[in-house]
């Protein structure tokens, strides 16, 4: 694997220009076998010169020894060994040097060069031998061998290690992008992981806020409701037990309602649960697969029409009527059905203007408006003033400000408007328009 900077740097283990100690120990061991056969071969070498057999060893010595630097500086091996090839000696060098330079990562038109000067010596100094030996009569082949002899020496001596370095450098840089490639697959393996879990993570706090917001709109409603009625009920107790009676039973009525919808969410829960835990001991691909059949369920529930709709207002206002309020609906446009989410967030922005009506301003008249337009529905929920200031507060309904956060997150998810605040006259609207596509 190619390393740069600080991983080079730690990657390099051994001295000077070497990787490993092991390496220089092998470059030194073969550095240390080709001076000593070219000091051998230096003593021939000398007789034919005329000069002293010290001079040939020392000569000898010093070229061999070349053959240590030749992962640090290939072409100057080869070059020595080239030019020490009359001389008949530093055919090791020669070997290995041809193989380090085939094998480093050198343009190919240096080691074509390089090789071809390499073949060219050694098969004139082997035409040159050869021909003298047969003139001495040493050898008595016919002229034919000579240049055979010649020939098939340069390319036994040159050809294979040649190949051979191209073959393990090429195999060596294919690892090498192989090593690259499952580096960068990884990271970015790692970068997806991160991904995914901050996109799990946000899906998780999205979900958090939905569940909240329906638990909300869930109890919020009902349970108001039912503290009004409640109240009531105290009030008339004594005087009017019939409506005692019916407040009671509209009390108990309104709980199992409240009740039966959140059994309902708490049974979506555990199933999303159990998906989770079995997801959790599952393959990716099962995952992937549970995932998907997940997903398949949820847009078969929001289209099969489940929740509250908007032909349900008649008796949403009615709960709130029975409970003292005074309730006015119109409704303007043509009556059509839309989608199952817009008719959910309609009913639940009325929902919980009524329920914001019985805490802040209950015995308060209100006006419930419905428009269906063209390419949008329409809902305002304005209420007048209470008629008494203290009335606000005589169920004891608390308030944990979440209702218009709610209602503003359903209506902006689809796309459309939602403004609330208090009017000229003392009392509160809130108002949204969503796009009916």
């Amino acid at each position: 694997m190619t390393t740069t900077g600080e991983d080079h740097e730690r990657a390099l283990t051994g001295p000077w220009w070497w990787v490993r100690r092991r390496s220089a120990v092998f470059d030194g061991a073969l550095a240390l076998v080709s001076a000593t056969e070219c000091a051998a071969e230096g003593i021939p070498f000398a007789r034919d010169a005329g000069i002293p057999a010290s001079v040939g060893i020392v000569f000898g010595l010093l070229a061999g020894s070349v053959l240590l630097v030749r992962r640090k500086w290939p072409i100057a091996v080869v070059l020595v060994a080239i030019a020490i090839t009359p001389a008949q000696m530093g055919f090791l060098m020669g070997v290995v040097g041809l193989y380090t330079l085939a094998a480093a990562e050198l343009p190919r038109r240096i080691i074509g060069v390089l090789a071809g000067m390499s073949l060219l010596g050694t098969a004139v100094v082997t035409f040159v031998r050869v021909r003298q030996d047969m003139s001495r009569g040493d050898l008595t082949l016919g002229d034919w061998f000579v240049p055979f002899a010649a020939v098939t020496t340069a390319l036994g001596l040159t050809a294979p290690p040649v190949l051979l370095g191209l073959y393990v450098g090429a195999r060596r840089r294919l690892m090498e992008s192989l090593r690259e490639r499952a580096d960068s697959l990884e990271r970015e393996l790692q970068l997806l992981a991160e991904r995914a879990e901050e996109r799990a993570e946000w899906a998780r706090s999205e979900e958090r806020t939905r569940i909240a917001r329906e638990m909300h709109d869930v109890v919020a409603h009902r349970v108001s409701l039912m503290v009004v009625h409640a109240a009531a009920l105290q009030a008339v107790a004594r005087k009017d037990p019939e409506k005692a009676v019916r407040n009671a039973a509209l009390v108990g009525d309104m709980g199992r309602q409240a009740l039966t919808e959140l059994r309902e969410m708490l049974g979506v829960l555990r199933a999303g649960e159990d998906v989770v835990r079995r997801a959790a001991s599952a393959p990716l691909a099962a995952v992937g697969m549970a995932a998907a059949a997940a997903a398949s369920r949820v847009a078969e529930a929001e289209g099969s029409g489940e929740g509250p709709c908007l032909s349900e207002l008649d008796e949403l206002i009615g709960q709130s009527a029975a409970a003292g309020m005074v309730v006015d609906l119109s409704v303007e446009g043509e009556v059509r059905s839309y989608a199952a989410e817009i008719e959910q967030t309609a009913y639940r922005v009325v929902q919980e203007a009524l329920t914001n009506v019985h805490k802040h301003a209950a015995g308060a008249k209100t006006h419930v408006r419905l428009a269906h337009r063209v390419s949008e529905i329409a809902m305002q929920v304005e209420n007048e003033p209470p008629p008494e200031p203290a009335s606000a507060s005589a169920a004891g309904l608390p308030s944990g400000g979440n209702g218009l956060v709610g209602m503003r997150e359903r209506v902006v998810a689809l796309g459309g408007v939602f403004v609330s605040g208090p009017t000229d006259a003392g009392g509160f609207r809130v108002s949204a328009v969503i796009p009916a596509a």
